[in-house]
């Protein structure tokens, strides 16, 4: 058994910084490990964790930072666990005054955020059962060391969303020249705040399009599908959906047209 939520509120001073809030449990005793997949995010996660075995090198329970995930990977979740996280906004860790681990690393969270006491949030989350108390414990814990909003992130984060809307924008001089900056400047900018570059953000979310086109059934051309969502060369598509996606384009356009048989 392992169940996901994400529906825990974020308070108006987090909001900024702070995506959402999400749990997830799991009893996988005497069965065996439960596959989950995590795709790539540009986004630090803040996470009280439990379970009955250690969790990537760390003894539990612990507060672990995890850093983006620039690609796709696998966890398998063994044994009895529980995890209550703070999902930050792409750059959002960073805006807040955190240090962030490296791409794909999961760090404990002593000393990482200044003003955090860790070892105090995590007596505090593990005395409350109920899912959303635990999230309103580390709501609680975060909202008094939310800074004001840095002008240079406010606007990264409404550049973010048109990146992620925007179905037209698909190279990284495009997203300078809405940004109003060169395009060095705007690799500092990602640099500094979300430890990705703009690049990357931008092909996971035309991927993501991409992905959502197949399930709509709205793609008979995969050639055609790269080249409208700026890749030129078919091969280099094949390997970056499969890096995000888990499978090759073509893989996922026979499995979506075999779902509506």
């Amino acid at each position: 058994m392992a169940g996901l939520r994400r529906d825990a509120p974020v308070s108006p001073a987090l909001e900024p910084f702070v995506e959402r809030y999400w749990s997830v449990r799991w009893d996988r005793t005497g069965r065996p490990p439960f596959r989950s997949e995590v795709l790539s995010d540009p986004g630090v996660n803040l996470s009280v964790e439990t379970g009955s075995e250690p969790r990537f090198g760390t003894a539990l329970p612990a507060v672990l930072v995890h850093g983006v995930v620039p690609r796709r990977f696998v966890v398998d979740l063994t044994g009895t666990g529980r995890v209550t996280a703070a999902k930050f906004r792409p750059g959002g860790w960073v805006a807040m005054g955190g240090r962030p681990p490296g791409r794909g690393a999961v760090v404990p969270a002593a000393g990482v955020l200044a003003g955090l006491d860790a070892a105090a949030l995590l007596s505090a989350v593990l005395a409350e059962e109920d899912d959303d108390a635990r999230a309103a414990v580390l709501d609680a814990a975060l909202a008094p060391l939310a800074p004001g909003v840095p002008p240079a992130y406010r606007d990264l984060q409404a550049l973010l969303e048109r990146m992620a809307e925007d179905r037209s924008l698909v190279r990284v001089d495009q997203v300078a020249a809405l940004a109003g900056v060169g395009v060095r400047s705007l690799q500092r900018l990602f640099a500094a705040f979300v430890g990705v570059s703009p690049k990357a953000v931008l092909a996971r979310h035309r991927l993501q399009d991409a992905a959502a086109a197949i399930d709509a059934g709205e793609v008979d051309d995969l050639a055609g599908l790269a080249a409208a969502l700026g890749w030129f060369d078919q091969a280099h598509f094949s390997r970056d959906f499969r890096a995000v996606v888990g499978v090759t384009p073509s893989a996922y356009l026979a499995r979506a047209r075999a779902d509506t048989v």
